[in-house]
């Protein structure tokens, strides 16, 4: 069993997501990046880049801004423009969680209780936290499902392969430690 703090416990989590999200992008083509698979959804590409202009709008600056940055344009998150390239998005992407991790990597226990805006919503630094995990575990399992259907049978699991279980569990105290 393991002592680990609120922080520690977010930025592990935090980064198990980045981990699926990174893992499920890999096994996507282009095709299916830029793909929007049904009507009044969307594709891979339009949410890397709607979590990387949250990330680097709620967090490049979270004690002295509002968590919707002025110059975050949402809306335009949700449309793909010539500029978006795979790459030009990859890139926005290490950065969103690069300004995440910086973020989070500053604070300590006693800025859990301080108050940071959302849309001009007072949140304390650990709802605010609570928000961002939420949030990005909503739109990874996007991520995940958009290429899980995509590959077939060539899909490699990011988690426990079906039939394993027993073994996984064979193995315990692997989740806490990253593994």
């Amino acid at each position: 069993m393991t002592n680990e703090s609120f922080l520690e416990s977010c930025r592990r989590e935090l980064g198990r997501l980045r981990r699926l999200a990174d893992g499920a992008l890999a096994q996507m083509s282009d095709d299916v990046f830029f793909r929007i698979p049904a009507p009044g959804s969307n594709s891979a590409a339009i949410i890397v880049k709607h979590l990387a202009g949250n990330m680097r709008s709620r967090w490049s600056d979270v004690f002295n801004s509002d968590g919707e940055a002025a110059g975050r344009d949402r809306d335009q998150e949700f449309k793909i423009a010539g500029e978006d390239t795979r790459e030009a998005l990859g890139q926005a992407w290490r950065e969103g969680w690069e300004a995440l991790f910086r973020a989070l990597g500053s604070l300590d226990d006693a800025d859990l209780g301080r108050v940071v805006h959302i849309r001009r919503e007072p949140h304390t630094v650990r709802q605010a936290i609570q928000r961002q995990l939420v949030h990005h575990a909503y739109h990874v399992g996007q991520i995940v499902f958009v290429a899980r259907l995509s590959t077939g049978d060539a899909w490699q699991t990011l988690s426990i392969p079906w039939g394993q279980s027993a073994a996984a569990n064979a193995r315990p105290g692997r989740y806490l430690s990253g593994g």
